[in-house]
């Protein structure tokens, strides 16, 4: 496989659509010494199964371990960090990788239990769990999925599951698509499987998920983002860690050469953006929020009562409120306002019941 090109494949089988791809791939020519520590990176951002839009199929993880294990790879991890507040263990369980890792003898690494290397990432200092510093060949498999945040959710910035909450936490605070550009200099991205079966083009918690019906694959994470962009109707520009990542050396953006390995006439068209997130972030007022309390709050506000919601005052939410005063707020950052959720994160649910009293 070139590294220009973008391998696609339709279907309904994700673990045969991920065989498919490392097949057309020739990936173990591209890993080459079978003794190579390979670590296979989902996004499991939460507890929450694939089926509803926010996390990897486990089915896409078990395919690529056939594969690797017929060809004579053994040193195989599956290695995460779930967002900040959230439990890796917890999705490691509900999303079928604790399962996944019984039955195909790998090993689970929880990145947020694990130790960290302060790391200098091309100007800006992240701190990296060592078990993704050691791997010597890494599969990112991301969601095709959006973001409230950064509209989009791909390759470059599904390896933020191997930096500590602390250090996922200061990315918020640094603006997000700075960080996700630079953390990216030192974090591999040796092959990448997309999972397009049902992402939410939302929210990167799920709950709204529309079939795609296709796997892809790159290798290299900026080619591959600014496709999975254009798939979902934005252009690069939109998505600012991408140029960033292009400017750092990271991957090129384009022209990318597409190889569809099969032909579907039934394969519906890739899932675009309703605009409900950027409707409901009218009503927030947002400094360095992080994407667990960002996101709760989203979550809330599209359960709220329309005409309850339409009179709320706006919401602050995010780091940059510390120490300040205001009238509403979400999060212990706000807890200088005169009415605030507390919580760090407080869940969409503690969010939700808190704005129905306002």
């Amino acid at each position: 496989m070139e590294k220009n090109e973008i391998l696609m494949v339709y279907g309904s089988n994700p673990s045969d659509m991920a065989i498919k791809i490392a097949e057309a791939a020739v990936l173990s020519e591209l890993i080459g010494d079978k003794k190579k520590r390979i670590g296979l990176k989902p996004n499991l951002v939460m507890a929450r199964t694939a089926d509803e839009g926010a996390t990897t199929h486990p089915e896409i993880a078990a395919g690529l371990i056939a594969y690797l294990r017929k060809n004579g790879f053994s040193d195989i991890v599956i290695l995460e960090g779930s967002w900040v507040g959230g439990s890796t263990t917890g999705a490691f369980s509900a999303c079928g990788y604790k399962t996944l890792a019984k039955e195909a003898g790998v090993e689970l690494i929880d990145t947020k239990t694990g130790s960290y290397k302060a790391v200098d990432c091309r100007g800006i200092t992240i701190e990296i769990c060592d078990s993704a510093l050691a791997l010597d060949f890494m599969i990112n498999l991301p969601v095709l999925k959006g973001h409230c945040q950064t509209r989009l959710s791909c390759a470059l910035k599904n390896n933020k599951g191997v930096i500590s909450d602390r250090e996922k936490r200061r990315f918020h605070s640094l603006g997000l698509h700075k960080p996700i550009a630079h953390l990216n200099t030192k974090v591999r991205n040796d092959f990448i499987v997309v999972d397009g079966i049902c992402g939410d083009p939302d929210f990167e918690e799920g709950g709204n998920p529309v079939y795609g019906g296709r796997v892809f694959a790159a290798r290299d994470p900026v080619l591959c983002d600014a496709w999975a962009a254009s798939l979902m109707g934005y252009r690069i520009e939109e998505i600012p860690y991408i140029g960033l990542a292009e400017k750092l050396g990271i991957g090129v953006s384009g022209p990318a050469r597409l190889r569809e390995l099969n032909k579907n006439s039934e394969a519906p068209p890739p899932p675009l953006p309703s605009g409900k997130a950027k409707q409901l972030s009218a009503k927030i007022r947002e400094e360095n929020a992080c994407s667990a309390c960002y996101a709760g709050l989203i979550f809330a506000l599209l359960r709220l009562d329309r005409t309850r919601r339409e009179r709320l005052a706006p919401v602050c939410i995010g780091q940059g409120f510390r120490g300040k005063k205001g009238t509403l707020g979400v999060g212990v950052c706000t807890a200088g306002f005169s009415s605030f959720c507390p919580g760090c994160p407080p869940t969409g649910a503690e969010i939700l019941e808190f704005l129905k009293t306002r």
